[in-house]
Formats: C-alpha cells, structure tokens, sequence
C-alpha cells in the first residue's frame, strides 16, 4: 500500500505513505467538485542524487519538523516528516466523523511524531493534528507546507499583520541557476507594496507578481489576533483556498512564489503556477527582525518555534479547505457553527467549520 483514502461526505482526502504527503484534497458540493492542490510536474521522474527525498512526491500539503534547514535533526530539508515513510495505523468512522492516523518511521529530534487527519460530514475542511511525543527541541522550527495549483493565477487575501518580510538571502542568489526578484532581507506592512530588489515594488497579494522568479516571504499575525486565515481566490476556476490557525500557536504565514524561477534539475523551469501557503512558526527564516536586538517578536511574546516535551506531547493543528467562490476575500470570521466569509462586495457566504479544533 502506497497511500491512504479517506472520506466523509462531500469530502475525501489522499495521503501518499513515502513522504508524508496530502496529495489530493477534494470537496464535491451539488455535482461539482473542487480540487486546487499542487503537483510538481517531475512525479515519477529520477531524482539528481543530491535531491532531497521529499522532492520526488512533491505534492499537495505536507508537515514540515524541523521546517527549512533540518540539519539539527541530521535530515534534509525540511525533516523527517516529509523525508521518510509513515505508517498507517488506524481509520475509524463514527457518528459523522472519519479519522485516521499514522506514525512517522523515524523520530523527529527523539519524539515519536503521530499525524491525524480527520473528516467531517459535509465540512469542506480537512482537519490535520501532529502530536510530539518525547523529544529534546527547543524553538523547533514546524510549518504545514500546502501548496496551491494556480495556472490562470489567483488573489490572497490574510487575517491582519504586524509587518511582512523576506529572509536574510533571497532563495536564489546564482543567476545561473535562478532567479529571486524581492528584496532581501527587508520589511513592508502592506503586502501590496513589497520592495523588489531591482528598486520598485510589487503586490505580493496577487500570484503571480512576476514570471520566472523563486521568492518567499513571512508575514507576522497581527497583536490580538484570534483566527489565522490565508485565502487564495482562483478567479478562473471560480474557487477558494482557505487555511486556518491558531496564532498563538502557529503565528507565521508564509509564502512561497514558484513559478520558473530554478533552472537546475528537477525543477528545470518547469514549476510553474505554484503558490505555497505554509503556516507555522519559525526564526531562522526572518531577515530583519531576526537580526534586531532586542528581538521584536521576543518582546512581543510572539512564537518562533515550538519546545518539545521530554516527559509529555506537544501538538500542532492546522485546518485547510476548498469551497466553490466568486470575488476577492476581505475577511473572515468565527460565527456559530463555522467561519463567514465576506467579499467585496459586501455579500458574506457562512461555511461550516469546527473551529474549537484549533481552540479559538
């Protein structure tokens, strides 16, 4: 067995046992279907020897522990998580819920590591919780890593920020190799007006800003934020990406813009049209407020990183979906029974939600 299939009603999930990841999310609503996860265009190809092992199966949504550089955990970007295989241990239906689990092959820093996914009748969302046993970390860098198809491009839309910024070093820094066009490291506080490297700006709020670049950026939550929420809006498809957290546990959007900018294998030029929306939190991957003393994000009592427990379980939770959508999110908020969404033109559509999940 390669992967698992799981299903509720209106809903049905695919996780791909080698690397850990959620290769397909699909929500089906009065005969039509949605379905806006990623696929690297190489699948089934062979991998350059030096390629991380999580690059052949790139697709859909995956957890990311430690995210970013690994090498503290001896394992290649992105860690354990989405590097080694998983074991399928259970899936159990009752009353209205579909849940499965699975145990990582490896540790991650020395905890056991247990993903669970859960479905709900008629919730367009897939409920995912990564539960630490043990381990030996503190400030362990963890994201969930989701990647959107977005070939005809698409709008995002976010819960407030403190300021967004880039890395200390663009994702590419060889000419010969790749492209990266942001500004690096700096900081804006509107995404619209991010500064480009070659001198003006672009709006990072739109996919895509530029062909043939590799960029990323971090946006940091709002003070007193209750509900994390990045939408990606596909006008041609007519459909809407929706990621949600807890802030205070996972205060970080990121965002990473690929779209033709690595011209070495396996990417080649050929990743294109992929936006990926990787919640978490993370320290390394902040340029200018990481190098500020004091740090801003310490004296605000924000996380960069989650601390395991050497007697105990830590957990992270995150909640993804797809609905049919027409117009450009200006927000989203907690309501009885699940989320509203409000576009701008004023109408507001309510989706069923299990917010209490992710404790908010």
């Amino acid at each position: 067995m390669t992967y698992v299939d799981i299903s509720a009603h209106g809903i049905s999930a695919r996780l791909e046992l080698l690397h850990g990841m959620i290769s397909q999310l699909v929500v089906e609503r009065d005969g039509r279907r949605v379905s806006m996860l990623h696929k690297a265009p190489w699948l089934g190809e062979t991998m350059p020897a030096d390629a991380a092992p999580h690059l052949a199966g790139l697709a859909g949504d995956f957890f990311c522990a430690p995210f970013g550089d690994a090498s503290a955990d001896n394992a290649p970007g992105h860690g354990w998580p989405s590097n080694s295989p998983w074991t399928h241990l259970e899936t159990s239906r009752k009353d209205s819920e579909t849940i499965a689990r699975f145990r990582l092959d490896r540790e991650v820093m020395g905890a056991e590591l247990i993903k669970e996914l859960r479905l709900v009748d008629d919730h367009p969302f897939l409920y995912q919780r990564h539960v630490f046993t043990g381990g030996h970390a503190v400030g362990i860098a963890v994201a969930n890593h989701a990647m959107i198809s977005v070939p005809h491009g698409g709008q995002l839309s976010f819960s407030p920020k403190r300021w967004w910024e880039t890395p200390a070093t663009p994702l590419e820094t060889d000419p010969s190799r790749g492209r990266s066009l942001l500004a690096s490291p700096t900081k804006a506080t509107d995404p619209r007006h991010f500064p480009l490297a070659a001198g003006g700006d672009a709006d990072i709020t739109r996919y895509p800003f530029a062909s043939r670049h590799e960029d990323f950026a971090v946006g940091i939550e709002a003070e007193g934020s209750r509900l994390g929420w990045t939408t990606v809006a596909r006008q041609a498809e007519g459909d809407l990406f929706i990621s949600l957290r807890n802030p205070a546990r996972l205060p970080m959007t990121m965002l990473w813009f690929s779209n033709g900018g690595r011209d070495y294998a396996p990417w080649n030029g050929r990743h294109v049209g992929c936006l990926g929306v990787e919640e978490g939190a993370i320290r390394s991957l902040l340029g200018d407020s990481a190098g500020r003393t004091p740090n801003p994000l310490d004296v605000a009592g924000v996380p960069t990183g989650l601390t395991l427990d050497r007697n105990g379980a830590v957990e992270v939770r995150h909640v993804i979906g797809e609905i049919r959508w027409n117009g450009v999110v200006t927000n989203v908020t907690a309501v009885d029974g699940g989320i509203a969404i409000k576009d701008a033109g004023g109408e507001t559509q309510t989706v069923a939600c299990d917010l209490a999940f992710l404790g908010v």
